[in-house]
């Protein structure tokens, strides 16, 4: 997206502007979509725990060529699930408000044509695709080259500027939806929200220090800077942890903390011994309780490093963002929307929806200066009372925590989450009835052969290729001629030596003895062709009774030319060369290649897969021979 006018978007990062579709409206329309926005989507992003920064939408100026939006970029680290939630919520927006039309990149460039590699036309590519992809009414467009373009292919003159793409758009956007196998690819990697949200979750058992319990239940989306944290911490940030000065390991509680599958797996799966002088201790791998205490170990730390990097703030900073009206029109619209679900005022639903909205409109909503996770941390110490004795008494009722078995990947596991990666739509639930047409596997590879290749790769079979092959007949010919040469002369005098080399039959040898006796004479390129012919006869005579012959499934002869031949003599038998099966030949090498990949990535599959042909699994391991 750097067509627009903008930086390079950072690794691991997603950017997505909304612009108004047409220009009426302007500055105050935008505004009033951010607002509403905000609102709609509420009750979905108050509960998201983010990996590294939220969703976020800010009014941006116009510059240069790039009209006024709304706009924000989201740091997603490792959990790439966060990238394609936003995807999700952006097709939403546009869905709810047909006034926007949004575009979405990340450093890859346009990742969504990416997910939709195997169907985009020829003309697109990453030279042209700039200010071409959006969502728009809740569906993915592309606009496409005009007739010149395409025709004249000048990549310099590919490219749209963002006000002549939303004009474009307005006006014809009926005619740029994306054709269905593209939106097919994309939209199958955001379904399942929003249900999904709640299954990216794991609820665990943690062992922690009161003070984070405290935390936790007033902001529970801090656990995901928490973990970040420990997950990236250095020796600098470690000698905080000597001597544990906000969380001391005294007033620890059992407590179920609510991760991502992403953050769950970043700290269990790192291996880390407290110091000894930070009064941390975890009993024996063998306690039932093991996992928790180690559990709450490492989120502690990973909270002690975010206390010791910020600044002492006022408690009030957070209070008078939400005082404004900003504020009471914000809460107002979300008991409108039912955000509540109808819980009493003051009970402790209520209060925990209330800080998740509260923190959404904090981090997302307003244009306050960005406080650091450490600082909300101190500051929601200082206003939060802590009852031990209460979480001591919540601790022995503790809901059970979520099987993590999820974790340990089989190599039967694997192999199935890579064919659904691969192509659901291949595989039928019937997989092992399907007949498979070995007829399809010969005439896809020649198809393969017949293309053309190309510095930037190998054309396959079923690329729609608009433009027609030329062939002209005359050039042809002169080249033809140009390669055997009009005369004797221009012939090899090796190939003419091998040639007096073999020993024809009487016919052939009168007509070799013909062509010596008038070496002034043209040679016609019909000639010739029929000398190379006679080679070539002469070569599989010679090949046909030696390994390499026998080797080559050879077409059945009828019963009938069987018959004939068995009162022929040897000579008569070995002018009667049975035509190879090229066929039959070419589907047994694929076979074998494809069962020695041993269920791996390899040539044949590869190409095969290319093309839509799914061959299936060797289940017998006896070698792959084609049989009649």
């Amino acid at each position: 997206m750097e067509a627009i006018g903008q930086a390079p978007v950072a690794e691991d990062a997603v950017r997505y502007c909304l612009f108004a579709a047409t220009r009426s409206g302007g500055e105050a329309l935008l505004r009033r979509c951010a607002e509403g926005v905000a609102v709609r989507f509420a009750p979905l992003l108050a509960a998201y725990i983010w990996q590294r920064q939220p969703f976020r939408l800010r009014y941006v100026p116009p510059r240069g060529e790039t009209p006024a939006h709304l706009g924000g970029t989201t740091l997603f680290g490792d959990n790439v699930e966060d990238e394609w939630f936003v995807v999700y919520l952006v097709r939403e927006i546009t869905r709810e408000f047909p006034g926007l039309a949004a575009r979405i990149d990340d450093n890859d460039g346009e990742f969504l044509l990416i997910e939709a590699a195997d169907f985009l036309p020829k003309w697109l590519n990453p030279e042209n695709s700039d200010n071409r992809v959006f969502f728009y009414k809740g569906e993915l467009h592309i606009i496409p080259l005009t007739e010149s373009q395409e025709k004249e292919y000048d990549p310099s003159a590919d490219n749209l500027t963002i006000s002549q793409a939303l004009t474009l758009l307005s006006s014809h956007s009926e005619e740029f939806l994306a054709a269905e196998p593209i939106r097919t690819a994309v939209y199958k990697r955001i379904s399942g929200y929003p249900e999904k949200i709640q299954a990216s979750f794991h609820r665990a058992h943690c062992y922690l220090p009161a003070g984070i319990v405290a935390v936790l239940r007033q902001r529970p989306s801090l656990v995901a800077a928490a973990v970040q944290a420990f997950y990236l911490r250095d020796p600098v940030d470690l000698r905080a942890c000597r001597s544990f000065k906000t969380f001391r390991p005294e007033e620890r509680v059992m407590t179920i903390v609510t991760f991502t599958k992403c953050l769950y797996a970043q700290l269990v799966q790192q291996k880390f011994a407290p110091d000894r002088r930070s009064g941390y201790t975890l009993p024996l791998p063998s306690h039932p309780q093991f996992k928790a205490h180690e559990l709450g170990m490492k989120l502690a730390h990973g909270f002690e490093i975010l206390c010791s990097k910020c600044n002492k703030v006022s408690p009030d900073s957070k209070r008078n963002v939400l005082s404004g009206p900003l504020w009471e029109r914000f809460l107002s619209s979300l008991k409108e929307k039912n955000y509540f679900k109808g819980q009493m005022e003051g009970s402790a639903k209520y209060s925990e929806l209330l800080h998740m909205a509260e923190d959404y409109f904090q981090q997302s909503v307003t244009n306050c200066v960005e406080v650091s996770p450490g600082d909300e941390i101190l500051t929601l110490l200082q206003t939060t009372a802590i009852d031990l004795k209460e979480l001591e008494r919540e601790a022995a009722c503790l809901p059970p925590e979520d099987d993590d078995s999820w974790l340990e990947l089989t190599p039967d596991d694997l192999d199935q989450m890579l064919k659904e990666a691969g192509s659901e739509s291949i595989q039928s639930s019937n997989e092992e009835e399907q007949k498979y047409d070995l007829e399809t596997v010969a005439e896809s590879m020649k198809a393969f052969v017949s293309k053309v290749s190309t510095h930037e790769g190998a054309e396959m079979p079923w690329s729609s290729d608009g433009s027609h092959v030329t062939f002209d007949v005359d050039s042809f010919t002169k080249a033809l001629d140009r390669i055997l040469g009009a005369d004797s002369e221009e012939l090899d005098s090796d190939d003419l030596d091998e040639e007096e080399e073999f020993d024809f039959s009487d016919e052939d040898g009168d007509d070799f003895d013909a062509e010596n006796q008038r070496p002034d004479q043209e040679v016609s390129p019909n000639e010739l062709i029929g000398s190379l012919k006679s080679y070539m006869n002469e070569m599989d005579r010679e090949l046909a009774h030696t390994n390499v012959g026998k080797s080559f499934t050879t077409q059945k002869k009828g019963v009938t030319a069987t018959s004939e031949s068995a009162g022929h003599d040897s000579g008569a038998e070995d002018t009667e060369l049975t035509p190879v099966d090229v066929d039959m030949n070419l589907v047994a090498n694929l076979l074998e290649s494809y069962s020695a990949q041993s269920g791996l990535a390899g040539p044949t599959s590869n190409i095969l897969q290319s093309m839509g042909v799914y061959l299936p699994e060797n289940a017998d391991h006896t070698g792959c021979r084609a049989t009649e």
